[in-house]
């Protein structure tokens, strides 16, 4: 996680406060929804919602799935909901280890924003076979 234009890319550029203040709170409670905190995850999030101008990125921590649920129902733009399920893909990934909490986080979080399951499904997916694809380079190129 050293790239932190991997996680803010331009479609945060057009939006509101609100929604990038949902999207980075969804990004925290993914992190922590399995039960295991792990620091490096929570400084990117926290270094990544910096970079977007968010002030008091304290408050955004929360571990309650609901109230992010909830809020998450505020977004309807749908280039954005797609790429934050696509980051919430990419985040549960970055262990190895998609837990059973964090795939039905990312359901319920993708349809509460009017995401198809599947399309998240898709987005999975996709997200699965460029690990794979990244992991089949590293040992094309023999790069440890």
């Amino acid at each position: 996680m050293s790239d932190i234009n991997n996680i803010v890319p331009s479609y945060l550029d057009l939006a509101t406060e609100e929604e990038k203040n949902i999207f980075f709170q969804t990004l925290f409670c993914l992190s922590v929804v399995d039960g295991k905190i792990d620091d490096e995850e929570i400084n990117f999030i926290t270094q990544a919602a910096e970079e977007q101008g968010i002030e008091n990125v304290e408050q955004l921590k929360t571990s309650d799935i609901h109230y992010v649920i909830d809020n998450v129902k505020k977004i309807k733009n749908r280039h954005l909901a797609l790429e934050l399920v696509r980051e919430m893909c990419m985040l549960a990934h970055v262990d190895n280890v998609l837990s059973n909490e964090e795939t039905l986080f990312i359901g319920e979080v993708g349809l509460a924003m009017g995401v198809e399951i599947e399309k998240i499904e898709q987005i999975s997916n996709w997200i699965i076979d460029r690990i794979i694809w990244l992991e089949q380079a590293k040992m094309i190129f023999e790069v440890e």
